[in-house]
């Protein structure tokens, strides 16, 4: 007996055979759907990479080659404009290359294109960025969330996450900008400081004396240094003899002129305020760092009121024969004319609250108050870019005659600057009556280190001793 298996009817057949067919269809849709998503993930992602990396490299062009040492307005300026620049350029990639053109992007780019382009035109001083800065987080902080919102919704996977520390970024310098500009209104006036402010051509300068005794011994600051910084020098020398600290216009508690000032200005400031304050000459003149070359030139202006001098490893007069110099010059020059903006988002105070404080409270808190603000920052932009005058300027001293001079070289400073141990011979060389040590210390160190302060007051009472006693310096 034969037995026959039931077969499938063909409409069966073709029923099942669809079925497979669509399922089959159906993974093969998904799987080109998801290979979709990926081509236009990757592509989206690298031209968000581009166009940042645009972006910074513009703004590194503008502020290193366009506008070397420029202004803070200036230097912010060309950061917007710059960023400004990689905005539209991805708005427009987006349109150009992929199917998710990023049209919300002309949004942050008019929005900072346009800021920076006021900023440049205007050249708003530090009075006008102040009062900015009240307004600018806010709307960083808008815009942030603005470009977070329309990354989430419009940008996919790795180019979503690029945008995000995009506006990440933003949202944080919206806070510093907010810290700092409250920070600015809780520092202490300078009526409240321990010296007194007066009145010279116009501006407010501050001066601080201690001790009794002649002659009296006036301290010249270093770039970006003020009066705190000379406390382990007053506390030892105010006890031999009268001593002055200033501040140069711009630094410290002493107001800004109103224009750059170059050596010989800085000098005739100085010669009016210690008139005002009713202090007599002739003086020591103690200079550190730069702070030398303006004792140098306050010398050769008024040689009558030079009694000694001290030179706390003191910058050349020729200082730009030396080998290196140049090359340093221009890059301190092109950094510290970034450091106003980046101050403003509170940068600099987030960088003195995490380093040790080398000096004693409470001159340490003084120093990293009045050194930590934007307005700082600016009048070390503003003195390095007239140090060329200042240095040629000092060159008008080349004798002192047989009047005292003690000259103190940091044995870093030695050790790692081309020609800086020859210039300080030179330097010595400028008296008959000279001593010239090696300190073991660093630049800073003579200032702020216990014992090479010692050795730096030391110095300063040598020369005052031999001033006095008109006998040859050295121990």
């Amino acid at each position: 007996m034969t037995t026959t298996h039931p077969r499938h009817s063909e409409s069966e057949t073709l029923m099942d055979t669809h079925t497979q067919t669509n399922g089959l269809r159906g993974d093969q849709q998904d799987d080109t759907a998801e290979h979709d998503r990926a081509r236009a993930s990757g592509p989206v992602a690298r031209l968000v990479a581009a166009s940042l990396v645009a972006g910074l490299v513009a703004a590194a062009v503008l502020v290193l080659v366009v506008f070397p040492g420029a202004a803070e307005s200036t230097i912010t300026g060309s950061f917007l404009v710059a960023f400004g620049f990689g905005w539209a350029l991805l708005g427009w990639l987006t349109a150009r290359f992929t199917d998710r053109s990023l049209r919300w992007t002309a949004v942050p780019a008019v929005a900072m294109a346009a800021t920076g382009a006021a900023l440049l035109a205007f050249t708003p001083e530090d009075a006008a960025m102040r009062a900015m800065g009240w307004v600018w987080p806010v709307a960083t902080v808008a815009l942030a969330g603005y470009i977070w919102d329309q990354a989430r919704r419009t940008v996919p996977r790795r180019g979503r996450w690029m945008l995000t520390g995009v506006a990440a970024v933003l949202a944080v310098i919206s806070i510093g900008g907010a810290y700092e500009d409250v920070a600015v209104v809780r520092e202490q006036p300078a009526s409240v400081a321990p010296g007194t402010l007066y009145d010279v051509d116009g501006h407010q300068m501050y001066l601080d004396c201690r001790g009794h005794g002649s002659p009296t011994v006036v301290l010249f600051n270093g770039l970006g240094e003020v009066t705190a910084s000379w406390v382990r020098i007053v506390d030892q020398v105010a006890s031999h003899t009268r001593v002055c600290a200033y501040d140069r216009a711009g630094q410290g508690w002493s107001e800004s002129a109103n224009h750059l000032q170059d050596g010989v200005e800085v000098a005739a400031d100085l010669h009016a305020l210690l008139q005002a304050a009713g202090e007599h000459g002739p003086y020591v003149l103690t200079g550190h760092s730069t702070g030398g070359t303006f004792a140098l030139t306050y010398a050769a202006q008024y040689p009558d009121q030079v009694a000694g001098m001290v030179l706390l490893d003191s910058s050349s007069p020729h200082q730009f024969d030396l080998p290196a110099y140049p090359g340093q010059y221009a890059m301190m020059r092109r950094g510290l004319a970034v450091l106003p903006t980046l101050d403003r988002f509170g940068l600099g105070r987030l960088l003195w609250a995490a380093s040790p404080a080398r000096l004693p409270d409470p001159a340490a808190e003084e120093v990293a108050e009045l050194s930590a603000s934007a307005r700082a920052a600016r009048s070390g932009r503003d003195e390095i870019s007239m140090l060329p005058e200042v240095f040629e300027q000092a060159q008008a001293l080349t004798t002192l005659g047989g009047r005292p001079l003690a000259v103190l070289t940091a044995s870093e400073s030695q050790d790692g600057t081309d020609g800086w141990p020859a210039a300080q011979d030179q330097l010595a060389a400028l008296s008959t009556n000279s001593t010239h040590r090696t300190v073991d210390a660093s630049h800073a160190g003579l200032l702020e280190d216990v014992g090479p302060a010692r050795e730096s007051a030391d110095a300063v009472t040598e020369v005052v001793r031999a001033a006095r006693t008109a006998s040859a310096t050295g121990r």
